[in-house]
């Protein structure tokens, strides 16, 4: 422990020697997301038909070049399948450097003012987890790709309703047997949905849920996080290295922060089903007895438009769904979001794209990091990569599943 200490504080120290200057201006948006649709089956084996359609408009082809391939994230390498649904994409394939993605080369290259619309799908395993939250219940989580410099103007989730007993947030039918979510994201914003489940409503596999215990308790923290000061020390003197071999006045260290979203939302329930006339079940979203859902009203507000007798409210800066006081069956849900806050500035054809001209979106079964055209990765929330070795070998014995590197 004492040695770790050391390790650390070095690290520190290191870093205080590394000259700050004044955060450079934002860059300009080279992308916008006009469109976006995620509509999710559930398959029998409890795999989910994920099917992504994406209208996706070029602002800038200066800075970094047209547009011609995407990186898009998706949420482990447990992909079972990936096929093309539009004539833009030219060739699709498994990618893997530095992370989990789908890598989509366009039909042509794009240019500012053009819009490329583009649709694919992928069956994908390893989404969910068994008794986690609530004995006899799993549960499958999913935030759809999100992007630090690019904006979402309409992004919507259609989720398959057939034996659904909860979500949250909260989502609407649609009339054609989907729940839907629909919202529009600020560049680095994320929406992330859980979907629940009886135990017995598809064959899920209690193997395919790592549950934090499995991912061997307090020493295997202390392991990681050795680990990953390590590889943070290690930076900073490859940095620090660098930083000698360069003019003194040239060169810039840069970091970065995270600061909190709230996003806060009103919610009025009815108290008994406007469908069959059931009584509403504490916590309950939708109808146990025919699915209908019970929210008669839904609205984003503002620590403001907390009214003064629900003053407690104001200070609640947890994710969590909370009662109004002095309305009955009104709630106010708490949704934060760690929205990455960086004095660095985005280097052209950097960041792990083979040229410049690409871009790339991340999407996880819960969380990930943001992509760009610079480069983007992600993590592995569920940690498969923790147990899936052997998953790999019996793959690479039977000379099946999707091909990792470059396509």
């Amino acid at each position: 422990m004492k040695k770790y200490l050391r390790v650390l504080l070095a690290a520190l120290c290191l870093a205080l020697l590394l000259p700050l200057t004044a955060a450079p201006a934002a860059a300009k948006a080279l992308d916008e997301i006009l469109r976006y649709t995620v509509t999710v089956d559930v398959n029998d084996d409890a795999t989910l038909n994920l099917v992504y359609e994406v209208d996706w408009k070029v602002l800038d082809d200066s800075s970094e070049g047209p547009l011609t391939w995407i990186k898009f994230g998706i949420p482990n390498k447990e992909c079972r399948s990936m096929t093309a649904l539009s004539d833009t994409i030219d060739k699709i394939g498994y990618y893997s450097s530095g992370g989990s993605y789908a890598r989509i080369d366009l039909d042509r290259a794009y240019r500012a003012g053009e819009v490329v619309s583009f649709s694919f799908a992928l069956v994908q395993d390893y989404m969910y987890q068994v008794d986690s939250f609530t004995e006899g219940e799993t549960v499958y989580g999913f935030t759809p790709g999100w992007f630090p410099d690019s904006r979402i103007d309409s992004l919507t989730i259609r989720w398959n309703a057939d034996k659904v007993i909860a979500t949250d947030p909260a989502a609407a039918p649609d009339g054609s047997g989907y729940l839907v979510w629909t919202t529009a994201l600020d560049e680095g914003d994320r929406y992330p949905v859980n979907v629940t489940y009886a135990n017995d409503a598809f064959a899920f596999d209690v193997s395919k849920s790592i549950r934090e215990e499995e991912q061997g308790g307090s020493n295997a923290g202390e392991i990681i996080s050795v680990i990953i000061s390590g590889i943070v020390f290690f930076g900073m003197v490859v940095g620090f290295i660098s930083l000698l071999g360069r003019s003194i006045y040239s060169v810039t260290a840069n970091f970065a922060s995270s600061e909190k979203k709230i996003t806060r939302t009103r919610i009025e329930y009815y108290p008994v089903c406007q469908g069959c006339g059931g009584t509403r079940p504490d916590g309950a979203n939708n109808c146990p007895y025919c699915g209908r859902s019970f929210i008669k009203s839904e609205e984003t507000i503002t620590e403001k438009e907390i009214p003064p007798e629900e003053r407690k409210l104001r200070h609640i800066t947890k994710d969590g769904i909370y009662p109004y006081a002095s309305s009955p069956n009104t709630y106010m849900r708490v949704h934060v979001v760690p929205v990455p806050v960086s004095t660095s500035h985005r280097s052209s054809g950097g960041g792990g794209c083979v040229h410049s001209s690409c871009a790339c979106a991340c999407a996880c079964a819960c969380a990930c990091a943001g992509g760009g055209r610079a480069g983007c990765s992600a993590k592995d929330f569920y940690g498969t990569n923790l147990k899936l070795r052997q998953l790999a070998l019996r793959r690479r014995t039977r000379g099946a599943g999707p091909e990792e590197g470059e396509p």
